[in-house]
């Protein structure tokens, strides 16, 4: 009806003439026609604003802080049955068996949301086809867990979408004594503190008065009437109560609490101690009294025992504000802030980590892998999603830096040297600099040739457009809504500069004869990655295109197509493994891991769904750099094994991932009890002979791989 209006009044004739009258009288260009359509606005049910006002004014629900996309309340059951009607219709005809729930913490009350979405698929479940899925629906939700916190059990789901397992993989890949030295570069080069903490909490003081200074303001006044509402607290001011919010957000180590009606659950209590403790510290003597009843009024204790039915939904309207305040100030703060600033190294920079926890032990993996094999085995195993800021072959390589902080350090002096006459006065600063050649390294092209022009044209383009995003994000130069022309201008001109042959030769030769220095490293640790992925507690998540090496970048670049066709000859193709891992750097060696993986869990999903996760001692000159551990159930075994930290076992200016076997010495796993009486089948490898005994030899383990999965039996 729409097309057809609109084709009639471009075709001329009554209904046009009549338009065109219509116009005239709400006309702006005149003083009448100005307020006619003034006095028209007006009567609509909303009012139409200059789109800088919804930081300040805005009092409806909106996505972080893009007001183009509405928050519904999806709390009101009418209102969940509309929104959820068509995914449980799908869930009732067996057209897909589980629902992926998308920031979760943007809800009111995640609990009670996750409950009644379980109970209505609970429901759905009766009108299911019999050749669906049997048993209950597989439900997980985005969340970001800090350090410390863990999903709720009681919230009645699957898991999470597998942020955590992103974060401890990747961490798993990284040096620990890389991080001093690499921290006193960074601030050494761009004079800005080495520690993330710092940029965090300049962030949290900036973002919840500037970006969500409306939510940051209904989140203020709703506690301001609780104050007013009671003759003891009256004289609590709407600025004290500011002061005190502001501070608290500051010193919030999660994206947000849980607390209803009952007030904190235990470990919400416990956290929100050391937050008004934290708080306390830092807040003026004479509003700590205000900070008290905050305290109070957010849960400390629980709105049910507020006196009166009034008093009881002003605590729930302040805590609720409170809530949906906390966990956008955090995503703000940390992921689309602080990650823009802290380039210490960016590979731990990744939506779901924390940077302040720098790399992860092997006995640390293991304790996670069995805890998440214990309370949510069917969690989502994840190493790139659409939101990650790197790609997970990108950050497995950066993660290299971390065992040559010297070798880096030497690297970025010469080239900020190097380069000095090719950056505009404008900028980039050393800050950005840094960053832009840590991006370089890591997305440039591996293999024994450089980049030829029109893979440079492309990597220009790609990273110029993480470039104009980090500058923005960052918000130090510049700003989505004051865009500082001149500085990004000059960030580009830069970039086209080092990508210029006619203008950075020596840079360019350089760059690609250090890329080609980690990248063997770095496709080990993605070997490493992908193994994991595939073989710890949990449901293994596959992102598009990432069966070859991901090296893409912040979105939209890890939303670009996908060269399907490719992948699909690949894997129909005929090639030996050794002339795949002669030829990895085009990734079809990635992708024959994984399909062989996949082919090992389709014959026995049992195993990997609920099999123990037991860690192996490795013991001997190198057992620092093997990984190790057994999947076990009901007397089948699988064994995974892989290289880290594996610069010093790869022969310098090769490009082989294969250590050779002499390197290995007296490297080797030990096998305990019942395990060491199996005879091992190499799953990756046909022509290695079963290995038996006690232990196993690195060297006969990764004579052809830099992984090896091996299959147990009598």
């Amino acid at each position: 009806a729409c097309r057809r209006f609109a084709q009639e009044a471009a075709g001329g004739g009554p209904l046009a003439e009549a338009l065109a009258g219509l116009y005239a009288r709400f006309a702006p260009d005149s003083a009448e026609g100005r307020q006619r359509l003034h006095y028209l606005l007006e009567r609509q049910p909303y009012r139409l604003a200059f789109w800088r006002t919804a930081a300040d004014e805005i009092n409806w629900r909106r996505f972080f802080d893009v007001s183009e996309l509405a928050g519904v309340r999806v709390e009101l059951p009418a209102v969940f049955e509309r929104v959820h009607a068509t995914t449980l219709r799908l869930y009732a005809e067996g057209l897909i068996d589980g629902v992926r729930v998308d920031h979760v913490d943007g809800l009111a009350d995640p609990r009670a949301y996750c409950r009644r979405l379980r109970r209505a698929l609970a429901q759905a479940a009766k009108q299911r086809p019999a050749d669906a899925p049997a048993g209950r629906a597989w439900l997980v939700v985005e969340k970001i867990l800090a350090a410390t916190e863990h999903l709720p059990a009681d919230w009645q789901t699957d898991g999470t979408t597998g942020y955590s397992f992103m974060n401890s993989v990747g961490a798993l890949l990284h040096d620990p004594a890389g991080e001093a030295p690499l921290a006193r570069l960074w601030s050494e080069v761009t004079g800005r503190s080495a520690q993330f903490e710092d940029e965090e909490r300049a962030a949290r003081r900036r973002i919840p008065k500037e970006l969500l200074g409306a939510d940051f303001n209904a989140c203020a006044h709703a506690l301001h009437t609780i104050a007013r509402s009671d003759p003891r607290t009256r004289d609590c001011t709407l600025l004290a109560i500011r002061r005190v919010l502001a501070e608290l957000l500051v010193q919030f180590p999660v994206y947000r609490t849980y607390a209803d009606a009952r007030g904190r659950n235990a470990g919400d209590a416990a956290l929100m101690q050391g937050v008004i403790a934290a708080t306390a510290a830092q807040c003026r003597p004479a509003d700590r009294w205000v900070l008290e009843h905050v305290d109070r009024w957010l849960g400390g204790e629980p709105p049910e025992a507020a006196p009166g039915i009034t008093g009881r939904r002003l605590r729930l309207r302040a805590i609720g504000r409170f809530q949906q305040l906390s966990a956008p100030t955090a995503a703000k703060s940390v992921e689309d802030t602080a990650f823009y600033r802290h380039g210490k190294l960016l590979s731990r920079n990744e939506v779901g980590a924390n940077p302040t926890q720098f790399a992860l032990s092997p006995a640390e993996f293991h304790a996670e892998a069995r805890a998440r094999r214990r309370h949510f085995p069917d969690a989502l195993l994840a190493t790139a999603t659409h939101d990650h800021k790197r790609g997970e072959d990108l950050r497995a390589r950066l993660a290299v830096l971390s065992e040559l902080p010297e070798a880096w350090r030497q690297q970025l002096e010469r080239w900020r040297l190097q380069n000095a006459p090719l950056r505009p006065a404008a900028g980039p600063d050393a800050a950005d600099e840094c960053m832009l050649y840590q991006m370089l390294v890591g997305i440039w092209p591996a293999g024994a040739t450089p980049p030829d022009a029109a893979t440079l044209a492309v990597l220009r383009e790609r990273l110029g457009g993480w470039q104009l995003k980090a500058l923005r994000e960052a918000k130090r130069h510049s700003h989505w809504s004051e865009p500082n022309l001149e500085y990004e201008a000059a960030c580009a001109d830069f970039l086209a500069a080092l990508l210029d042959p006619a203008r950075a030769a020596d840079f360019l030769a350089g760059l690609h004869g250090f890329a080609a220095r980690i990248a063997p490293a770095g496709a080990v640790n993605s070997l490493l990655q992908t193994l994991l992925r595939l073989g710890t507690p949990g449901v293994p998540d596959l992102y598009q295109g990432c069966e070859f090496w991901d090296q893409s970048l912040v979105d939209p670049d890890n939303r670009r197509p996908v060269d399907w066709p490719a992948r699909a000859a690949a894997l129909a193709g005929a090639a030996t493994d050794a002339e795949l891992l002669a030829a990895w750097p085009d990734g079809r060696l990635k992708q024959r891991l994984i399909a062989r993986m996949l082919e090992l869990r389709r014959a026995d999903p049992a195993l990997f769904a609920r099999g123990d996760w037991r860690e192996l001692a490795v013991l001997g000159r190198w057992s620092a750099q093997v990984f190790a551990a057994v999947r076990v159930r009901e007397g089948r075994c699988v064994l995974l094994a892989g290289l880290r930290l594996a610069t010093g076992l790869l022969i310098g200016g090769e490009q082989s991932l294969v250590p050779p076997t002499a390197v290995w010495g007296d490297t080797r796993l030990k096998l305990p009890g019942r395990l060491a009486g199996l005879r091992w089948r190499s799953v990756l490898d046909a022509g290695l002979p079963p290995l038996t005994g006690a232990t196993i030899p690195a060297g006969a383990l990764f004579a052809r791989w830099p992984v090896a999965v091996l299959a147990g039996g009598g």
